[in-house]
């Protein structure tokens, strides 16, 4: 008879977490975050088959990105009142049934209500890697947090081709029917995998969400970390949704082509395992520093270069930025962690909601910055956020 997940409560010793165990917490990170960015690259092909005007279309990659700032305030910091286990399948169970529900919806309201749901179901990425933060050992933490972060940056940069690649052979509706398969494959491993946590978290929920702004006055190190990622993170989505355009507008790239530059971008997530390793070895604020110039200079090749040789300078940049955002990404898991260990399901959430409000910052500019001023505008600003966070950084110290 199989023996049930062994249950974890606050104080008591974690167990082994092993290669095994923080594979799968890798893969489930990548293939739920995954589900927020399956819609960007295919929102052409869904508008007119359910009868939305291509001037809502963005609606859907909108209402998605609000639904997951929403479960992200609203759900994450549950983790550390609510058994974690059985949170984590809600939220899962929820994301099957949002996948499902798109898959089949023709109509507008209909599909817009359930690309909120599914940003929303889909934060339970934020749940786990506190949980396994948990689990691992002090000395290790960093390395455990970096190998489970690279699952979620390649889920990030892996989901965009994977969208396109089956949207182009099966149709659209088929991205959301085998999310939806993958979802409840997920949901039954949950309930036999992954083992129970109960937090000791004495006050109600209520007073959980106002313990939100206790924790951002109390922590200098967590306000920190959070605005140099939030900077970071907007550089990256500024990138990521201004190289399609420019791919696409200067160099005639097809749908595939930059589907497999997008491959190119997840090389960075080398980055993951390494800075775990160096947080460990104390290195954090050397292995910040590099981050912070590297990610600066990694704009120059591809605002240097012409013709030809400007695609290998934005490859270039993709690969140094996702390998510097992922670095700072995970020295700041490491230290905000280590802040308060009763409380890191809610400084996750406050550090990775600044981190949502970078991104769709830089994500928001682009399309104007492009339009307006080319690949040399975005440039600029891309730019300027990494180099006020390394001002910030440098100021700090």
């Amino acid at each position: 008879m199989q023996s049930r997940p062994r249950a974890l409560s606050a104080g008591m010793p974690a167990p082994d977490l092993t290669g095994g165990m923080i594979g799968f917490f890798a893969f489930c990170c990548g293939a739920i975050v995954a589900n927020i960015y399956y819609a960007q690259p295919i929102i052409g092909l869904i508008a007119p088959d359910i009868g939305m005007s291509p001037r809502l279309a963005s609606l859907i990659v909108s209402l998605t990105q609000i639904g997951y700032a929403l479960g992200l305030f609203f759900l994450v910091p549950l983790g550390d009142l609510v058994e974690n286990r059985r949170l984590m399948i809600i939220t899962t169970v929820a994301a099957v049934v949002s996948l499902a529900g798109a898959a089949l919806s023709a109509s507008p309201s209909l599909f817009l209500l359930l690309s909120l749901m599914l940003g929303f179901s889909s934060v339970s990425v934020q749940i786990i890697i506190p949980m396994a933060a948990h689990m691992a050992p002090e000395a290790s933490r960093g390395r455990v947090v970096g190998s489970i972060m690279s699952g979620l940056l390649l889920g990030i940069l892996l989901a965009r081709p994977a969208s396109s690649f089956i949207a182009g052979h099966f149709g659209w509706r088929a991205v959301f029917a085998s999310a939806s398969v993958l979802m409840l494959v997920f949901t039954l491993m949950f309930a036999m995998r992954m083992p129970m946590r109960r937090p000791q978290y004495g006050a109600g929920y209520a007073a959980l969400l106002r313990s939100l702004g206790t924790l951002i006055l109390r922590h200098r190190v967590l306000r920190e970390r959070a605005l140099l990622q939030a900077c970071m993170f907007g550089s990256f989505s500024l990138f990521w949704t201004a190289a399609p355009l420019e791919l696409a507008r200067s160099h005639g790239f097809t749908q595939q082509q930059i589907a497999v530059f997008c491959l190119v971008g997840a090389i960075g997530a080398v980055a993951a395992p390494v800075a775990g390793r160096l947080a460990d070895a104390g290195h954090v604020p050397v292995a910040t520093m590099t981050a912070l110039i590297l990610g600066v200079l990694s704009y120059v090749p591809g605002a240097l270069l012409d013709g030809h040789w400007s695609i290998i300078g934005l490859g270039v940049t993709a690969v140094v930025l996702d390998f510097c955002v992922q670095m700072n990404m995970v020295m700041g898991q490491r230290e905000i962690y280590a802040l308060d260990a009763a409380s890191r399901g809610r400084l996750n959430a406050l550090y990775m909601t600044s981190i949502f409000i970078g991104g769709a910052v830089g994500s928001s500019m682009a399309s104007a910055l492009y339009s307006h001023g080319g690949w040399l505008w975005v440039t600029l600003a891309g730019g300027g956020f990494l180099l006020l966070a390394l001002l910030r950084y440098v100021m700090s110290r």
